[in-house]
């Protein structure tokens, strides 16, 4: 069929951590195995600016698009603009919350985060989110020593799906790219308190994710370079060698799914449990 597509772009958009919408987002792909669902996870959206920033992406990189946002106005912007730039958009709540006002007979407070129990337990997973996001793809290299754990990795190991995945849990996660030829941080060298862990692929898994990178916009990419077999080889090299020379675990994530890659990381250190 000329419109199948082989990898898709899911956007998954949410007022709170993201877990429900994660779930049934990868529920309703798992149907679908001839297509790689590419996520884009955007925990935490709750004002008009985020959401703004969330549809530059995906005006970026068109997809798929599932919302759990009960701010009114929130939804109809981001309903507005998605019908704009052409595609699919859904509020996955809308049509649960609308059978339950019929049968119940009385509006829902339209409360966000209203599933969660205000405890100990989510308030450290907003923690781990709000640390997670600001530690991602090597930002903010001050706080390393504050983090649960550290991933490292050459680029589309996915560090960032499964930093959030952990986040979810409530666990500090940073990520950085590993880049050969460029220093790691001083400050991930130094630090005692994290789990450091490095995550590796095939390097034809790696080349056919990048394949479906869609970074022809970005000034002076190189797209046979960042595809090529050899050239990623290399790198996974440098990757495993600067490893093993820390003495930090290796995990392949190449027939892993998110979920297990988290309870293997989990694993190596028993107290993240």
């Amino acid at each position: 069929m000329e419109n199948r597509k082989n990898f898709f772009h899911l956007h998954l958009i949410s007022d709170s951590t993201g877990e429900t919408l994660i779930s049934t987002g990868r529920a309703a792909a798992a149907q679908f195995q001839t297509s790689l669902a590419v996520e884009h996870v955007y925990p935490l959206v709750r004002n008009r600016k985020q959401v703004l920033a969330v549809l530059e992406a995906i005006d970026r990189e068109p997809g798929i698009v599932l919302y759990t946002i009960v701010d009114r106005e929130l939804a109809k912007l981001l309903d507005d603009r998605c019908r704009q730039i052409g595609t699919p958009c859904v509020n996955v709540l809308e049509p649960v919350m609308a059978t339950f006002q019929t049968y119940l007979g009385a509006p829902s407070k339209y409360r966000v985060g209203a599933q969660h129990a205000l405890n100990a337990e989510y308030f450290a997973r907003i923690e781990a989110l709000n640390f997670t996001m600001d530690h991602d793809d090597g930002q903010m290299p001050e706080g390393y020593d504050e983090a649960d754990v550290v991933l490292v990795g050459i680029s589309r190991t996915s560090k960032t799906p499964t930093s959030i995945y952990l986040a979810n849990r409530g666990i500090k996660t940073a990520n950085i790219p590993i880049v050969p030829g460029v220093d790691l941080p001083h400050a991930l060298l130094s630090a005692t308190r994290p789990l450091i862990v490095g995550l590796v692929a095939t390097t034809d898994r790696i080349s056919q994710v990048r394949e479906h990178r869609e970074l022809g916009t970005t000034q002076n990419f190189d797209r046979g370079h960042y595809t090529d077999r050899a050239t990623i080889n290399e790198e996974l090299k440098y990757a495993r060698a600067l490893c093993s020379r820390h003495g930090w675990p290796v995990i392949d994530v190449t027939r892993r799914s998110i979920e297990e890659t988290a309870a293997a990381i989990v694993a190596l250190r028993p107290k993240l449990r």
